[in-house]
């Protein structure tokens, strides 16, 4: 007996027992209740018929040769719109299908902590496989600042990973790496010791964490689903983890540019007028970047600012050289250029006018630490009125500055950092 004709003789059943109800004139008010109770469960029965049907529709939506196949080294590969539709299934019949056993078998079950499980499909989550789970990661790394960014990975009986750091805030002589000083020795003259001074970075992985929705419709074409999941799945990763390393505050994010300890802000011009940019701000911010960072280093602008660079010039007796200027001219691409340094529009850059506009910044002194790909879980009861497929991916990842302060030079009064940005022009 099937499931379908099971949940048809159960509706029978309470069908039968509601008949001589619904056949009275007049009802107590106790017969009314039971009456009610029966009409609730025929409903009740009905939708799971219904659901039923139309889970057998989309199993019988595929050729059944794709779902036989036994040798797991024969597969062709599981894209993530394949593996989206087989979770839905799933979800559907209860029943996992032979080739969504068998990925689970290599990638396992995801748990979630709150009423779900294993033993039921859509109440459990499904890993996503390394291979378009980390395909997302790559996505999120290509369309933001985090490709630029050091990256490493944590091991995956780990949460967190914590390293050891130069522990420098000035570049003076018994200061630098912390406290180590060489001297000019005479011969047979002794060696005065001194030693670096160490700190603690611990980076511990915070969840970047993003829900798409599938209607039915859109669960039936894979190519669709995989396109439209991994545009928008991986463009919001993106851009939320952009975000963080640019503005995040370190409590349940990274840890961004603009809160940390080592960021140097330049100082408006005196009599500067409000949301303006200037030569000699760009000039000071090149200034106050630390060397050594420059030739890694970017300039991340709102591109509210773009006029406002576009009129910078270096004063040249009664003329001038502009600042801002593609190498190949203005058709050149992809960024323009000042001090040589590629000129970046994001949107996470502040307004015009506030601090944060415009950034220098090294990323390659900025540390990500992340857990492998992205997990992906399910359920077709969070909308099950509206009849689509709830999918919840999850990338883990944390990330700071590798500097814990500015740095003191070992001549001039201007700290120095690999993250510079402009104080507000109100």
């Amino acid at each position: 007996m099937t499931r379908v004709e099971k949940l048809q003789g159960e509706f029978k059943a309470i069908e039968a027992k509601a008949k001589p109800l619904h056949e009275k004139e007049e009802l107590t008010e106790a017969e009314g209740a039971e009456l009610s109770g029966y009409l609730d469960q025929m409903q009740a029965t009905k939708d799971k018929i219904d659901l039923e049907l139309r889970a057998q529709a989309v199993l019988t939506s595929e050729p059944r040769e794709r779902i036989e196949v036994h040798d797991v080294a024969d597969e062709a590969p599981y894209s993530l719109g394949e593996f989206m539709q087989e979770v839905h299934v799933a979800a559907l019949t209860h029943e996992k299908r032979p080739r969504l056993v068998r990925h689970e078998q290599k990638y396992r079950i995801m748990a979630a902590a709150s009423g779900m499980n294993e033993g039921l499909p859509a109440e459990g989550g499904f890993a996503v496989g390394t291979d378009f789970g980390g395909q997302l990661v790559t996505k999120v790394y290509e369309n933001s600042l985090a490709g630029r960014c050091a990256r490493t990975p944590i091991s995956g009986s780990s949460n967190s990973m914590k390293m050891n750091g130069i522990n420098e805030t000035s570049r003076a002589n018994g200061s630098r790496y912390g406290g180590v000083q060489g001297y000019w020795v005479e011969e047979g003259g002794s060696i005065t010791k001194s030693k670096p001074a160490f700190r603690q970075i611990e980076l511990l992985l915070k969840k970047n964490a993003v829900l798409f929705y599938a209607t039915d419709e859109l669960l039936q074409d894979a190519a669709a689903l995989e396109s439209t999941a991994r545009a928008c799945v991986s463009g919001e990763m993106a851009f939320m983890l952009q975000d963080a390393i640019i503005n995040g505050n370190g409590a349940g994010k990274p840890l961004g540019i603009l809160q940390s300890p080592c960021l140097v802000t330049v100082a408006a011009e005196t009599g500067q007028a409000a949301d303006t940019i200037v030569f000699e701000n760009i000039s000071k911010m090149w200034a106050a970047q630390w060397a050594p960072s420059r030739p890694n280093s970017v300039w991340l602008i709102n591109q509210e600012i773009e006029p406002q660079l576009d009129k910078l010039a270096i004063p040249v007796g009664t003329g001038g050289m502009p600042v801002y200027m593609p190498p190949g001219g203005l058709a050149d691409s992809p960024y323009g250029r000042m001090k040589g340094r590629p000129v970046i529009a994001i949107e996470q850059c502040a307004a015009l006018g506030d601090a944060g506009d415009i950034i220098l910044a090294d990323l390659s002194e900025y540390m990500l630490a992340d857990k492998g790909g992205v997990q992906m879980a399910s359920s077709m009861h969070v909308l099950f009125t509206t009849d689509e497929m709830c999918f919840r991916f999850i990338y883990r990842v944390d990330g700071q500055p590798l500097w814990n302060s500015a740095l003191t030079p070992y001549k001039g009064a201007q700290t120095l950092s690999p993250f510079v940005t402009l104080a507000a022009r109100a």
